[in-house]
């Protein structure tokens, strides 16, 4: 029987990867996440390994770099620099800049499915987020950890996320809402650090993740129905078939 466990908070996209996000609300969930999420990306040409984009954890520039999206809600034309320059996103002169700040040739990518570090849908609880900022001794933007969704919890308290993994959450009322499989914790890295309107570090917030969580906070999912998501819409979590003990024979 799915339970009622909170309500939509927030929605992000971030059209191109590690730059600066947008915050929505509404969004179309199709079967690689929100639609125009992290459509976009920059390769380190000189990389041959099998993860070559550039991240913010390389050039925490990037988070101050902001995607100007168009009213279609499809691919961003532009990029506004930290300078406020709006630079084409395609363009050769973006590529040059964010080569030398890198210290190696990029070019822009787009891949239609999307450049995720594991799957499309990130969500994460507001609980975590203060819990994590309490213990790191700071003040906590959500946008340090770029989720997808952000969820007001019903039953207060942190790290409720990891009683998800391996069920389902559905979004919205009936039986077509659309629906993410929780698959695995998401495991952080340095990006958590980083203030999203300044760009400085604060090692203290995943020294934070670390020590009290495992290195992880909130969760990954992916699309198993498709449909609207909407700020202050209903979460119900069910737990999968598999996961349900079975009745005495």
């Amino acid at each position: 029987m799915p339970v009622v466990i909170g309500q939509v908070e927030g929605l992000f996209r971030y059209p191109v990867k590690s730059m600066g996000g947008e915050r929505l609300e509404v969004a179309d969930l199709g079967w690689h996440g929100l639609a125009g999420d992290r459509r976009l990306a920059f390769q380190r040409m000189d990389d041959r390994s099998g993860m070559p984009w550039l991240t913010a954890s390389r050039l925490p520039d990037l988070l101050l770099c902001a995607p100007r999206p168009r009213d279609d809600g499809e691919l961003p034309t532009h990029v506004r620099m930290p300078d406020g320059r709006e630079l084409a996103v395609f363009g050769e002169e973006l590529a040059a800049e964010i080569g030398r700040r890198c210290g190696s040739p990029v070019q822009m990518m787009h891949l239609n499915r999307g450049i995720f570090d594991e799957t499309p849908i990130s969500v994460i609880a507001t609980d975590t987020v203060h819990e994590i900022g309490r213990l790191a001794g700071l003040s906590t933007d959500v946008r340090r950890f770029r989720p997808n969704v952000l969820v007001r919890l019903v039953r207060p308290g942190p790290f409720q996320e990891d009683e998800w993994v391996g069920g389902v959450l559905a979004f919205g009322e009936g039986g077509d809402a659309p629906a993410v499989a929780v698959t695995m914790r998401d495991i952080r890295c340095s990006m958590v650090n980083f203030d999203p309107d300044s760009a400085r570090p604060a090692p203290e917030m995943l020294k934070a993740v670390v020590r009290t969580h495992e290195n992880t906070a909130g969760i990954y999912g992916t699309v198993t129905r498709i449909g609207r998501l909407a700020v202050g819409q209903t979460i119900r979590f069910a737990e999968s078939p598999a996961r349900q003990p079975r009745a005495s024979s």
